[in-house]
């Protein structure tokens, strides 16, 4: 269990310092690199390559954005596959939608708990 943990964490971490070198030391924005990260997860995901990574990566890679991309390029295949063309639409929304969710409803709760103030 412990090397559950260390793969999560090494592979987890390397995503985020990758991100933050692009940051550091390119003209990309966040939201471009944020972007990237997803449809990498999605291209990855569509080749059949990062399944297997996310299964020997456990959360390290389930968790951030190209897992996000990989569930989404699943969700698509999966409901093409279940309800043809109008799946490519509606896939991806279903296989992400808890995620979804619970970042709505967190950003919610943050939102009112939290007391804004001008800088």
């Amino acid at each position: 269990m412990l090397m559950e943990y260390v793969k999560a964490f090494v592979v987890g971490g390397a995503l985020c310092a990758v991100g933050q070198i692009l940051i550091d030391r390119t003209n990309l924005t966040p939201a471009r690199i944020l972007t990237s990260y997803v449809v990498a997860g999605v291209v990855l995901g569509a080749l059949g390559i990062y399944g297997p990574f996310a299964d020997w990566a456990g959360a390290g890679a389930s968790i951030p954005l190209t897992g996000f991309g990989n569930a989404l390029a699943q969700g698509v295949k999966k409901a093409v596959a279940e309800r043809g063309l109008i799946g490519a639409f509606t896939g991806g929304f279903t296989a992400a939608a808890g995620g979804l969710a619970a970042a709505v409803l967190f950003g919610l709760i943050a939102a009112l708990l939290a007391r804004p103030r001008e800088k």
